[in-house]
Parts: C-alpha cells; sequence; structure tokens
C-alpha cells in the first residue's frame, strides 16, 4: 500500500476518535448553561402567561430592552468603570494587606500571636455591619466605600496565604537548612513558589468577596456607580433597571472570576496545574 492510500485510509480512524473529544469539549459548556437558559424560559413563559405581576418582576424581554436602554445611553458603560475602580482598588488594597499579613504570619510564630486574633474577629463579622460606623469615620463620600471593600477582603486573602505557607511540606524546608540557603533565598526559592497555588485562590476569594462588598458599598449615599443605577430605579419603581443591575452585578462576579481563573491557568503553567 503506498503512502498516500494509507493516509486516505488512516483518515477515517482519526475523524472518528476526534469526533468524541470535540463532543465531549462541548459537552461541558452546554450543561453549564442547560439551567440558565431553563430558567429564563420558565420566566418568560410565567411573564407571558400572567402568572408573574410585570412590577414585580418584568419579563427577560423587558429587562433586556432596560440593558440596551443603559448602554445606548452610555449610563451602564460609565457606571461599570466606576463601580469596578472601586472593587479595584479595595482588592488592591484590602488583597495587597491581607498578603503581606499573611506572609509574616506564615514564617513568624510571633507575627501569627500578633495579627491572627484581629483578623480571626474581622472575618467574623458581616461586613454589611460596618457601614454604620464606616459612615461615622469616613463619611458618606468614596473613602467609606472604599474602606468598606477594603475591610472585606482582607481576611480572605491572609487565610488563604497563612494556610498556603503553613501547608508546604516540612521536608522541603529541612532540605533546604541542609544545604544552608539563607532564609531570603528559602522565601524566594522555596516557600513563595510552593505556596503560589494557595495564594492566587485567595485572590479569587478576596475578588468575589469585594464584588459582594461593592453591592453594599454602592449603597451609601452613591452618586455614580451601578448601585447609584439602582438607586434611582428604585425611587422611580423601575424594577425591570433594578433587575437589569442585579444581573449586571451577577455578570461581573462570572467574568472576574473567570479572568483570574485564566491568570491562574497560566501562572501555574510551569507546575503543570489542573485548576
Amino acid at each position: 500500500m503506498s503512502i498516500k492510500e494509507s493516509t486516505l485510509a488512516a483518515t477515517p480512524v482519526l475523524d472518528a476518535v476526534a469526533t468524541p473529544s470535540r463532543l465531549a469539549a462541548l459537552r461541558e459548556p452546554l450543561l453549564r448553561s442547560a439551567a440558565p437558559v431553563l430558567l429564563i424560559v420558565l420566566w418568560q413563559l410565567a411573564s407571558s402567561l400572567g402568572l408573574v405581576s410585570e412590577f414585580v418582576l418584568p419579563s427577560p424581554a423587558s429587562v433586556l430592552a432596560s440593558f440596551r436602554e443603559l448602554w445606548q445611553s452610555g449610563d451602564l458603560q460609565a457606571a461599570l468603570e466606576i463601580s469596578l475602580g472601586r472593587a479595584a482598588l479595595g482588592l488592591l488594597i484590602g488583597g495587597g494587606a491581607g498578603l503581606l499579613l499573611g506572609v509574616a504570619a506564615g514564617l513568624s510564630k510571633p507575627a501569627e500571636r500578633g495579627v491572627d486574633t484581629v483578623l480571626q474577629m474581622l472575618r467574623t463579622i458581616p461586613f454589611i455591619a460596618l457601614v454604620p460606623i464606616f459612615v461615622v469615620w469616613f463619611g458618606i463620600g468614596e473613602l467609606s466605600k472604599v474602606a468598606l471593600i477594603v475591610g472585606a477582603a482582607i481576611s480572605p486573602m491572609y487565610l488563604s496565604t497563612w494556610h498556603a505557607i503553613r501547608g508546604i511540606d516540612p521536608k522541603l524546608l529541612e532540605l533546604s537548612r541542609a544545604f544552608r540557603l539563607a532564609r531570603g533565598h528559602q522565601i524566594r526559592l522555596i516557600i513563595l513558589p510552593m505556596a503560589l497555588p494557595g495564594i492566587l485562590v485567595g485572590v479569587r476569594y478576596s475578588a468575589a468577596i469585594s464584588l459582594l462588598a461593592l453591592v453594599a458599598a454602592e449603597q451609601i449615599n452613591a452618586s455614580a456607580g451601578i448601585g447609584y443605577i439602582l438607586n434611582n430605579a428604585n425611587q422611580f419603581q423601575r424594577t425591570d433597571i433594578i433587575i437589569a443591575g442585579i444581573l449586571v452585578y451577577a455578570a461581573l462576579g462570572i467574568a472576574v472570576d473567570a479572568l483570574l481563573r485564566y491568570i491562574e491557568r497560566k501562572v501555574l503553567a510551569w507546575r503543570g496545574a489542573h485548576v
């Protein structure tokens, strides 16, 4: 049999092998989207049949029209920019502080005794309960909003970092001491690379909590952002815009988590991590 004939004979076999793999690749996204699509269909059906009042729960078509209205006016883009800026700043400050405190507590018992109790107490306080005192301390401007997000983002980052460092195999540390690595080299070459997966998980958790805190923060006399749109819609009883704003918050959470998962996979590609 010639090379050409062998290639032609092998092609159907390769196609047969490739087809199931393509189907498997499509299977997960289809399964993930099945429940939301079904929910939207049932929602639209209930609205069309008059089972639910349009004022109480507007139809998906009405919500989509409101979303288009906000987008075409430019209000949604401006609100997204402001809200994401608040969340990003709060995450940067709170997550950065949590990272530094987690590294310090993970590497040093005295540092852990100094900060752990306070941060554990902060973790148990619902961040929504901090709103009244933050208004007293920081006023009703941007500072109180960002401060609330900072307070919410610290603990998840601290706990993940501390746990990641303390979870490193002690044998690796013993080996580094046997080779007489300096403390700085030990941290840079062993501790931080081994703790990186746990730290990145902490970034994801802190980002999710930051977005939750953003929702609460934007109820504090917001003059811009998604929360401002929701407050205005509430005053004019525009339930369709309120639902659209809630869905925007949900979409933000999904998009941010997907972005961080992608970054996590890229950063951890060197160690063959499956995240």
